[in-house]
């Protein structure tokens, strides 16, 4: 485990847990497999909204924690940390996503 594992995420307002966040993911195969699983989350949200087929949804916890939790069991060797705070971490895996879209985080 890391060592800002083992510490408590500042939950007092998103902008003082993201740091805490991005520093989670400091691997950069874990904020890959991160963009993986939110990219394919956003399209089977689009591809339910577009087709009606809404049982689809029920793929996107799939995709996105499957993703999230291998990278963190496998590669970054951490708990997610929406173990400590799930509201923000699901707010950090969206801005993380496109903060390495727009460039602000290397993919």
């Amino acid at each position: 485990m890391s060592k800002a594992d083992s510490a408590s995420p500042p939950t007092d307002s998103f902008r003082a847990f993201y740091p805490y966040y991005l520093g989670e993911h400091a691997n950069r195969t874990c904020r890959r497999l991160h963009f993986v699983g939110t990219a394919l989350v956003i399209l089977t949200a689009i591809y339910a909204a577009v087709t009606g087929r809404y049982a689809a949804l029920w793929f996107m916890p799939l995709f996105g924690y499957g993703f999230a939790w291998v990278a963190h069991f496998f590669i970054e060797k951490n708990r997610p940390a929406t173990f400590k705070a799930p509201f923000y971490s699901l707010a950090g895996d969206f801005v993380m996503f496109r903060d390495m879209l727009t460039g602000r985080i290397p993919f």
